[in-house]
């Protein structure tokens, strides 16, 4: 199946070329293999190939002996036709298996089975492609889990899911699961790696690995597996060492120990010449000896880890292995002491060795087979005194260096080291700890940049654990083994305390969040399991592992790639290093190392950048970048001579032994060595090895495509290479400088902008090598699709370099620099790609921190020679031409970002010194200034010296030894007309100053109005404190909007001094919507005007005596409370605050209701104290000022002049409780004696002047009621659309209900939980709008009044919130102090205003309404009265007196009953006399029996001669309910209903009709009422008398009222004989 390469013009395609060879001679010229479409995926077994082609069809080719009928052509590749019809998307080939994998994530498996490689039991051999299914059992019904990609070794198969889930099925612990019974023939899942995100997996003959994300924000909603599924032991554990919680998954199955050789045998059975038919598979025993009694001995000496790998070595202990030195009694009987402790220059070496010695015999004694690996170490441990521990760390923590790292290898106490130090220590001479953060510590992407200098005086240590978890950069749990509880974490602290100081370099997937997802990561760790011979499983040892374990020294290698040959691994890093480990039998490492039982690198030439591997049986294949764009292959491993293959297939049963013989003579690379056909053959896109072959898939150079495409690539991974050694060897070095606490805050956020920048370059450089070995298409180029990630990183890594570079930050670096790289800076000068001879150490580092924005330019030409290879009309050229000029953009953008950069610092070079310090800020860039004298300040003197200065956030006005600063966002310029002034002059207006300045010409003039109006305009734009760049671009205003919104905080004395706005402006001014507050806590939000608070606001101001706030809410005007506004005092509210309008205040226990203006007490008010005094009467600047009435408690009363609260002065009249009284000129405080001249009286002496007797008529010196609250029926007005009450169309009124309440509505239903069932019910009522013209009827009435109720039912409907705000000004009017019984009469008639009031908008609303009194039309047929709707809880209305229309009829029902218990309890104080006198007599006739009460009051005889015991009992139970309601109609219906009783009981007795007379009726009335114990009779009667319907007066409801007062007053005067 070998062509020449003559042949390859015949070929059509241009893509997708297959190149196959073996070994490495300079005559080999690799073979073409022909297929008729390109070739997309080559997989490769021992002696036989799968292909994958365009069009997702499979071909294999090689020995195939599985194929039950005898293939014509062995050399051509055979169709594999069962797949047709499926389109495969990736391939894998085991030694003698194969499988693919649909678009579907189905897999199919074919060839040798004998060991359940295939997954299909009872087979031995798979002729064809199968079906194999991968089913879930956790799910139920179990689901079919779809597949991403396969991995094949010798006798098993890894599967990884679409959830990055790795199943296994087959034979071997190769397979990873928790089972001991072989062949596994149902894919399982591999356990281990539950709860990770997988990235790939490999196969080796005996072994795997899989490429793991480390766990970050973004896997927290996988759930980890917290049980072992064998032993059923926790997997984490839980230490607390003092401060800080350890967890750690070191948790090793007893199960899953190392094999031993006989169980190795057992399991891996010899492989036969021909093909097993039955499988007789062995079986694993179900229970494996952790330590047998004489385990085989690994070679200790053989592979002693080196110095330079030590810190990346893993620790053993912790993960349940022990190494050779303490497990293995044999070796070190041997040697006397470990073998793995080399010579060392330490002091405290001798120490060490004693203690390993005496651990190592411990050791020895405790270690019984049947023991664990934590409780044997842990015995161990234990039995050594704390104190030569601690003391033993303590003495190396100062000199641990590389070399007594193998020390602690054994010990795993370099793991704890790590934990307590940070990793700086442990090195001899690296800087400390400028490892990755970790991840879920709270490093968000602004934060990235840590400083630890304060860690020294801190207390607590666990910031320092979490930054030295940092340091180790361990990005998993931490494997500490419960041995630790023995060191003390403070004396380590203690040790490694110096030299804390952490700056994250390798940002963690979190820092671009756009990135996240998108680009592939860098953050990843190697796991591997299975056999461990040859030192393939990289652990450092030669054992075997039953699951899978992380190689910690490959963590923070950011490894993209894994690849696994029968028994050696690779590792491709995105820094396009290999590292390689395990059998090196032939070179195939590319190194000197055999075996490598841990990773090491790859031995490269400089420059060489590896982006492809594969491994074969004895041979590894890399793909590099070298000098030219196309790519370039290296080989390293075994010769193969031509007839080799077939004398290997007859020594096969030789002995492993002699075979490395005879390779050796037959030749093998010491190091890997370049092809030199390579460049015949096209752009390689990837390698695949297997077997002892090597294949390469290659594409020609159609129009350039390929070359630019292997050429962006390429560039990618050079300068993240280059990145990379800069922010190693440059930026680590300086951070660890001793600078200036500015200086090094910037440059250590100038750092952390300069990782994420090499991290995104990392993460781009991997996508662009995955892309070339899988698509080579323009759609997966994530810089097209995610421009915007890529332009932002730079930009912000720009601003930092810029603000660096600003505030002198190289200058500050040179020295240290200096000393730190020597008088000789090659290394700068290599890095930083300067040609000049003997460069100043400043420029070079400018140069090499700029380094990376010449990178942007690089992006622009390498799209646009992208774009040139697509005709110009085509989606790809549009795309490529769009970001290529996106990038272009950015390149002159940066450019300029340096210029003003420069510019700003040499400025500052110049300014003079004091005032630098304080103008001095990163982020601030020099726009222009006027040192030339080209700008002055108009009128100033003649030796004053004024200084302007324009920065991109700030104009600064600076003189001898002051300045003030103008921020640009509340700074507005307008030019001065020159026409009659002939000055080139510009109007500067701020908030709190307006200057004129004055320019040398028209030409200054117009630079400097333009440039402040650009870098106004980019300040508002958002722009000013990142781009000061002053271009007239086309998108530029001419000049920034004179409105806007900006926080400004005043500083001249007077109102606002040192308040601060926050909100719109005007020309200087606060207007529009804005926030002010002061420093005292007062606050106004709301409205603005000109600079005042004007239009709706609230205003909160802090009490300090009572810790609580004043709030008022309402209308402003200039500055002052105007309008409707709710003003809630600490101590009370205060409703309608008007310039003029009612007002209450309450303080020193007191009440004030009255006039109001300017926060004064002014015009006529009322005062109530709590002790009883009532004053009422004018009021002038707060104060009682002029005439006024007093009353005290005891009703004496003072009416005259006052002159200051509660302080008589003037003419008046004093009148005592009995009537004396004295007129005269008072003066004196009221109850502190009193100054009187004039005259006494005593009226009652004689007979004749009883005429004189005096009553003080109170309520004319007190608001009028119809005056009270007219802000409130004005805002109800305004709501209608009504500019003053009456005033307005009826329809609007009932468009603006209707938008009120659907507005309301829709904000409720965002939140229901606002409205209770019954009110959204009476929502649902009110959307429907009743009739409102045409004639009223009874029935239209009637629907009328139930509209009412239900809109005076929700705050929503205007009248509604009319309703709610009138009781609550009511209540606080007249409840606590204000309940005095002298303010009833205001009350009642308050209550009536409110009926009048609100009958007019009612009205209004329902035009054809009769006007109070008005009659309605007879009805036709008897309307029953609807019943009222339940918020009130009163009984059915009372039948209306039918024709009459009544405010208190519609309105009272609504209205009186939220009024009823303040206005009850000041009738109740009234009447309190009265009552008592009731009250006395009513007990006092109750204790008479039925006959003798009836019998005393007189009822008639034929009356009393038929009544029974309990007499009455249903008409006393019916009048008793007149306490239980609430309006006058109400009551009168009850006292009604009680007569009827009365009547019916009579009538019931006589068995006749009877009718009344007053007389008989009278006394058996009166009996019902004394009988029905009301206890405030007298406040029931007045209250009905005061607010009953005029109407009813002279009706039957009017004479049974009158009944019931006769009754009450007859009460009262019984007399008792």
């Amino acid at each position: 199946f070998l062509m020449s390469r003559k042949s390859t013009t015949n070929c059509k395609s241009k893509r997708g070329l297959l190149h196959t060879w073996k070994g490495y001679s300079c005559s080999l010229t690799p073979g073409r293999l022909l297929l008729p479409q390109p070739v997309l995926h080559v997989a490769l077994g021992t002696r036989h190939g799968v292909l994958l082609v365009e069009g997702g069809q499979v071909y294999s080719f090689g020995e195939l002996p599985w194929k039950q009928s005898q293939i014509p052509e062995p050399a051509k590749p055979t169709l594999e036709s069962a797949l047709s019809g499926q389109r495969v998307v990736t391939v894998a080939a085991g030694s003698f298996h194969s499988g693919a994998v649909t678009e579907d994530g189905s897999i199919h498996m074919w060839g040798d089975n004998g060991a359940g490689q295939c997954g299909l039991s009872s087979l031995s051999t798979v002729p064809n492609p199968t079906p194999v299914a991968l089913m879930d059992s956790d799910t139920s019904p179990p689901e079919t889990v779809p597949v991403l990609e396969l991995a094949c070794g010798e006798q098993h198969t890894l599967a990884l899911s679409v959830q990055r889930e790795v199943w296994a099925w087959g034979s071997g612990c190769q397979l990873g699961l928790n089972t001991s019974v072989f062949p596994v023939w149902k894919p399982q899942k591999v356990e281990h790696l539950a709860g990770r995100y997988v990235l790939q997996v490999a196969c080796g003959a005996s072994h795997s690995l899989a490429l793991v994300r480390c766990l970050g924000p973004q896997d927290v909603h996988r759930p980890p597996v917290d049980k072992c599924r064998q032993c059923n032991q926790l997997l984490y554990t839980m230490t607390d060492k003092e401060d800080h919680v350890i967890i750690s998954d070191s948790h090793y199955c007893p199960l899953s120990a190392e094999l031993t050789e006989d169980e190795r045998k057992l399991e891996a059975p010899p492989r036969t010449q021909g093909l097993k038919t039955s499988p007789s598979e062995p079986v694993l025993p179900s229970h494996i000896s952790t330590f047998n009694s004489d385990p085989p001995t690994p070679p200790t000496s053989a592979d002693p880890l080196p110095t330079q790998d030590m810190e990346k070595g893993e620790s053993s202990l912790s993960n349940g292995v022990l190494p050779a030195s303490v497990s293995d009694p044999p070796a070190q009987s041997k040697g006397g002491t470990v073998a793995a402790v080399k010579s060392s220059p330490y002091p405290d070496e001798q120490e060490v060795k004693d203690y390993l010695r005496k651990l190592s015999d411990t050791t020895q004694e405790e270690a019984k087979p049947t023991g664990g690996v934590h409780t044997l170490l842990v015995r161990g441990l234990t039995s050594t005194s704390s104190s030569t521990l601690n003391h033993l760390v303590a003495s190396c923590a100062s000199a641990v260096g590389e070399r007594v790292a193998s020390t602690y290898e054994a010990l795993s106490l370099k793991k704890m080291m790590n934990l307590y130090l940070p990793s700086g220590v442990l090195r001899s001479g690296g800087p400390a700890g400028l490892t990755g953060a970790v991840t879920g510590v709270g490093d968000n992407s602004t934060e990235r940049v840590r400083l630890e200098d304060s860690m020294q005086g801190k207390k607590s240590s666990s910031t320092g654990d979490i930054r030295e978890e940092e340091a180790d950069g361990v990005r998993r749990r931490l494997s500490l083994p419960g041995l630790l509880s023995q060191v003390s974490p403070r004396l380590l602290r203690k040790a490694g305390r110096p030299r804390l100081r952490a700056v994250a370099l390798t940002p963690l997937g979190g820092d671009i969040p756009e990135a996240q997802e998108v680009l592939p990561t860098l953050q990843t760790e190697v796991w591997s399991w299975g056999h461990g011979d040859h030192g393939q499983l990289g652990h450092g040892d030669n054992l075997a592992r039953l699951q899978p374990l992380c190689i910690k020294s490959l963590n923070n290698k950011e490894v993209v790639w894994v690849a696994a040959g029968a028994h050696h691994s690779l590792g491709l890093t995105a820094q396009s290093q290999v590292f390689s480990w395990g059998s090196n039998s032939s070179g195939q490492l590319g190194h000197r190392e055999s075996p490598s039982t841990i990773p090491r690198l790859a031995k490269l030439s400089e420059g060489i950048r590896v982006w492809d591997v594969s491994a074969g049986e004895k041979h590894t294949v890399l793909l590099a970048d070298g000098d030219c764009i196309q790519p370039i292959i290296y080989y390293s491993g075994q010769q193969v001579k031509e007839g080799e293959e077939e004398s290997q297939a007859k020594d096969l049963g030789q002995q492993e032994g002699d075979e490395e013989e005879e390779e050796r003579a037959g030749g093998y690379t010491p190091q890997p060595v370049l092809l030199p056909f390579c460049m015949n053959l096209g752009y390689v896109s990837s390698v695949s090895a297997g077997g002892r072959r090597c294949v390469a898939l290659s594409d020609r150079n159609v129009m350039g495509f390929i070359a630019s495409l292997h050429e962006l690539a390429s560039a990618e991974r050079k300068f993240y290479c280059r990145l990379c050694n800069i922010k190693m060897q440059i930026i680590r070095p300086l951070l660890e400088l001793a600078l200036g606490k500015v200086t090094l805050g910037l440059l250590q956020m100038l750092a952390g902008r300069f990782s994420l920048l090499c991290h995104l370059t990392g993460q781009h450089a991997a996508s662009l090598t995955a892309n070339l070995r899988r698509g080579r298409d323009v759609k997966s180029l994530l810089i097209l699709d995610h421009t915007g990630i890529f332009l932002d990183s730079y930009h912000d890594y720009c601003s930092s370099l810029g603000n660096f570079q600003v505030m002198g930050g190289f200058q500050a670096l040179t020295k240290p620099s200096l000393d730190f790289f020597g008088k000789s800076p090659e290394l700068l000068q290599r890095l930083s790609e300067c040609s000049e001879e003997n460069p100043p150490m400043a420029d070079l580092l400018v140069a090499l921190f700029y380094l990376p924005t010449r990178h942007v330019h690089e992006y622009s030409r390498l799209l646009l020679k992208l774009a040139t290879c697509f005709e110009v009309s085509s989606s790809d050229y549009e795309k490529l031409q769009d970001s290529c000029s996106k990038f272009e953009a950015l390149t002159l953008q940066l450019k300029k970002k340096m210029k003003e950069a420069d510019y700003t610092f040499h400025f500052w070079k110049s300014f003079p010194g004091k005032m630098t310090d304080s103008l001095r800020k990163p982020q601030r860039r020099l726009i222009c200034e006027s040192s030339n004298k080209a700008l002055t300040l108009q009128n100033a003197g003649r030796f004053s010296v004024n200084w302007f200065i324009l920065f991109n956030d700030a104009l600064v006005h600076a003189q001898f030894s002051t300045h003030h600063v103008f921020r640009l966002a509340t700074l507005w310029v307008e030019p001065i007309p020159e026409e009659n002034t002939g000055i080139h002059g510009l109007k500067v207006i701020t908030p709190e100053e307006t200057f004129t300045l004055l320019a040398s010409s028209p030409m200054e003039k117009a630079k400097w109005l333009r440039s402040i109006n650009q870098a106004v305009d980019q300040v508002l734009s958002g722009a000013g404190q990142d781009t000061a760049s002053v271009c007239s671009g086309l998108g530029q205003r001419l000049e920034p909007p004179i409105s806007r919104t900006a926080s400004y905080t005043f500083y001249k004395d007077g109102r606002l001094k040192e308040a601060t706005y926050e909100g719109r402006w005007l020309t200087g001014k606060p207007h529009g919507r804005g926030v002010l507050k002061w420093p005292d806590g007062r606050i106004y939000t709301g409205e603005f005007k000109n600079g005042l608070e004007d239009g709706f606001g609230e205003f909160v101001a802090p009490n300090k005596t009572l810790n609580k706030n004043d709030h008022y809410q309402g209308h402003w005007r200039d500055g002052k409370m105007y309008g409707l506004g709710t003003y809630r005092c600490t101590s009370v509210s205060l409703q309608s605050h008007e310039q003029k309008s009612v007002f209450l205040v309450l303080s020193r226990g007191e009440k004030y209701m009255g006039m109001w203006q300017d926060h004064l007490r002014q015009g006529t008010g009322v005062v109530v104290t709590q002790f009883g005094l009532y004053y009422e009467g004018a009021f002038k600047d707060n104060k009682m000022m002029g005439t006024g009435i007093l009353l005290s408690e005891d009703d004496t009363t003072y009416e005259g002049e006052f002159s200051d609260d509660w302080t008589l002065n003037g003419k008046g009249v004093l009148t005592m409780a009995n009537g004396d009284y004295l007129e005269g000129s008072f003066s004196g405080e009221w109850g502190s004696g009193l100054k009187v001249t004039g005259s006494y009286f005593k009226p009652h002496l004689f007979d004749t002047d009883k005429e004189k007797s005096r009553a003080v008529k109170l309520g004319r010196q007190c608001v009028c009621a119809e005056d009270k609250w007219q802000a409130v029926f004005e805002e109800c007005w305004t709501q209608l659309g009504c500019d003053a009450p009456g005033q307005g169309e009826n329809w609007k009124a009932w468009e603006n209900i209707a938008v009120e309440l659907t507005t309301s509505q829709r904000h409720i239903q965002g939140s229901p939980e606002l409205l209770s069932r019954s009110h959204s019910r009476t929502l649902e009522g009110l959307e429907v709008i009743p009739q409102h013209t045409g004639p009223i009827t009874m029935e239209r009435y009637d629907t009328i009044r139930l509209y009412l109720i239900k809109a005076c039912d929700t705050p929503l409907h205007p009248l509604g919130r009319l309703v709610e705000t009138l009781v609550a000004v009511y209540r606080m009017t007249y409840v606590g102090v204000g309940a005095n019984r002298r303010l009833l009469h205001q009350a009642v008639n308050e209550i009536k205003s409110y009926l009048n009031r609100i009958f007019q908008i009612v009205r209004f609303l329902f035009p054809d309404l009769p006007e109070e009194g008005g009659l309605l039309p007879e009805p036709n047929t008897n309307l029953q009265d609807k019943e009222e709707l339940g918020s009130t809880g009163a009984p059915a209305e009372s039948p209306k007196p039918g024709r009459v229309v009544s405010s208190s009829a519609l309105l009272l029902p609504v209205l009186l009953p939220r009024l009823y218990p303040p206005l009850f309890t000041l009738y109740a104080l009234d009447k309190e006399r009265e009552d008592d006198v009731y009250w006395e007599c009513v007990l006092r006739l109750n204790k008479q029996p039925d006959l003798a009460l009836l019998a005393f009051l007189g009822v008639q005889q034929y009356v009393l001669s038929s009544t029974k015991d309990a007499c009455f009992a249903s008409a006393v139970e019916t009048l008793q309910q007149i306490s239980t309601t609430f309006t006058p109609s109400d009551k009168l219906q009850v006292i009604q209903l009680t007569f009827e009783e009365i009547t019916q009981e009579v009538q019931s007795l006589l068995k006749q009709d009877f009718l009344w007379s007053m007389d008989d009726l009278f006394p058996v009335f009166l009996y019902v009422v004394l009988r029905a114990r009301i206890r405030n009779l007298g406040s029931e009667v007045s209250l009905i008398e005061d607010l009953m319907d005029p109407c009813v007066q002279h009706g039957e409801h009017g004479i049974m009222f009158t009944t019931l007062k006769a009754c009450y007053y007859q009460i009262q005067h019984e007399k008792i004989t």
